[in-house]
């Protein structure tokens, strides 16, 4: 009885765990099916954070943080409310069997199309960021890795930035598209974000562009984050100096002018 009640909770046990690890097949299977499409356009959707909501060209976090693009109309998704909270959507155009595009939208419902459209339905968060990241990780251009990065920031319940660090770190990737996910990682909450930014910065071997950007991605932290951070980075590096100084025009108002009396004079003297 006790060895029957022992291996059962190790298969209990082996159940629970095994619903922790990432599941790679499901994100190829997913590849294969947009491989497999034929040229036009494919669509999926997959569920957004609750603290986003979308309409038209723009997607909104909160009542205050909003992205947006250069137009409301969306020849894609058509909106019946003002801010709609998911799900994400994502349509993907091929031509020549490669992917020329990569669009991003929030909440709405499906336009009808007389295009050539694949529509696979509702994928698993994680089964989508995974198969994004892997398109950012291994595209050869910023254009593609760039679009692919941005809608895994709108995942809910995943957790993307250590992909993104990776990403960022890996010099056979396109500088754009390095420095975007550079950026996102900026936006992203955690001290291990805040700490990993901080090391790209005095990485010599990583790229200067990459790491003038991770100087402002530092900049968009939380002030308990961000200036220890930015102060480290001027008492040490006086190459991060002028980096961040050449930053300066970018940087929040609110930010600077709290700081100015410490962080600013750390970062711009000689």
């Amino acid at each position: 009885m006790t060895r029957m009640t022992g291996n059962r909770m190790i298969g209990i046990v082996a159940v629970v765990l095994a619903s922790f690890i990432p599941h790679p097949g499901k994100a190829q299977n997913l590849a294969r099916r947009i491989n497999d499409a034929p040229d036009g356009k494919v669509r999926f959707e997959f569920a957004a954070r609750q603290d986003l909501c979308g309409t038209g060209s723009s997607i909104s976090r909160g009542e205050h943080n909003r992205m947006s693009w250069d137009s409301d109309y969306s020849e894609d998704v058509e909106y019946s409310e003002e801010c709609l909270r998911g799900p994400v959507r994502i349509v993907i155009t091929k031509s020549g069997g490669q992917i020329e595009k990569i669009r991003t939208y929030m909440g709405g419902r499906w336009r009808p199309t007389n295009e050539r459209t694949t529509t696979l339905g509702v994928i698993g968060a994680r089964d989508a960021t995974d198969y994004l990241l892997s398109l950012a990780g291994s595209s050869s251009t910023t254009k593609i890795g760039s679009e692919a990065i941005f809608p895994t920031t709108l995942a809910d319940s995943v957790e993307v930035w250590p992909a993104l660090l990776r990403i960022a770190r890996d010099d056979g990737r396109p500088n754009g598209t390095r420095t975007q996910a550079v950026f996102w990682l900026g936006q992203m909450a955690g001290d291990k974000v805040t700490g990993s930014l901080s090391d790209i910065v005095g990485e010599s071997s990583v790229d200067r562009e990459v790491r003038k950007q991770a100087v402002f991605a530092l900049s968009q932290r939380p002030k308990k984050d961000g200036v220890p951070a930015l102060i480290e980075i001027a008492r040490t590096n006086r190459e991060e100096k002028r980096a961040f100084s050449s930053h300066q025009p970018a940087l929040r108002f609110d930010f600077v002018l709290t700081n100015a009396s410490g962080v600013m004079d750390f970062l711009c003297r000689g």
